[in-house]
């Protein structure tokens, strides 16, 4: 008893349509008695005749005649599940679980990065989804995200969690029109001491109140910790306080009445990181994570 193998259907369609052995074996690169010998063999397996020969052609039988059929489809799937494996390995079919936070400023980068992969790997799906820095932090631990776009805080050291910075961005001050601070080209810290400040907060401790610290070198002054970036901007128009925000959000410009002043002396930056796992297999994940790498692109 032998088991059927893609080499058997191989041979069995050869002789099928060549309609002649020796012409399948040449066709095949074998000798005519091993060819013959593996058709007899399969014939032994399946426990019918597939062919009925002549000294001059080779014919069908029925029962030949429905296994071809059989036979062409089982190749067809094999090639087909050859190439998805293959396709798989170069990363170009899967899916990426993908995190974001929904920060204007952190927009472009993110956009462009989904663009240039659908585009690169139409295949690929891309599952996307709204989340707080630290719940992506969670969910790429246990599995449930794959990779997580994030301002820089100061993430627990932990498992195989990777903190790749991929974009960064001087930060402003946002006030509202009419300001006492509006007429100056640039704000130095010592001037901001004694100011409110309206800080984003969302599902973080104190990261943004942990620069504030460093930028003034005493405590400031908090008159809101608000959870989303369009709240920022709202209540600092209404002048309940200043903000320091990203570069970015001054080309955003949803709320009228602000205005944005460069901070002197800053060398603290505004940076988004890319969050995953330094030890994820995974061909279609490894190719999203190098493309968010690549720094500069944006729409």
């Amino acid at each position: 008893m032998i088991a059927i193998d893609l080499r058997h259907l191989r041979y069995f369609l050869a002789v099928a349509e060549e309609g002649h052995f020796s012409r399948a074996a040449d066709r095949l690169h074998i000798v005519q008695p091993a060819l013959s010998m593996q058709i007899r063999a399969l014939e032994t397996e399946l426990g019918t005749a597939l062919f009925e020969r002549t000294s001059r052609r080779v014919t069908l039988t029925e029962a030949g005649t429905l296994f071809r059929v059989e036979a062409e489809r089982t190749l067809q799937q094999a090639a087909r599940a050859k190439e998805v494996a293959q396709r798989a390995a170069r990363g170009e079919v899967g899916t990426v679980r993908v995190g974001f936070v929904p920060d204007p400023a952190f927009a472009g980068k993110v956009a462009a990065d989904i663009s240039a992969f659908k585009r690169a790997y139409p295949k690929v799906d891309l599952a996307l989804t709204e989340l707080p820095p630290l719940r992506q932090v969670e969910d790429v631990l246990v599995w449930q995200l794959d990779v997580g776009y994030s301002p820089n805080f100061e993430y627990p050291q932990e498992g195989d969690l990777a903190v790749d910075s991929i974009a960064s961005w001087p930060w402003l001050v946002a006030m509202p029109s009419g300001h006492p601070l509006d007429k100056r080209a640039a704000i130095t810290p010592k001037v901001l001491r004694e100011e409110l400040f309206i800080v984003y907060a969302a599902h973080t401790a104190d990261g943004q109140v942990k620069l504030l610290r460093r930028l003034l070198k005493t405590e400031p002054r908090i008159s809101y910790h608000v959870p989303n970036t369009l709240t920022v901007l709202t209540l600092t128009a209404a002048g309940m306080g200043l903000a320091l925000v990203p570069a970015p959000w001054e080309a955003v410009n949803v709320i009228p009445n602000l205005v944005y002043r460069p901070i002197a002396e800053l060398t603290l930056a505004c940076n988004l990181v890319l969050l995953s796992r330094g030890n994820d297999a995974s061909p279609a994940i490894r190719q999203f994570i190098e493309m968010a790498r690549q720094p500069g692109r944006s729409l």
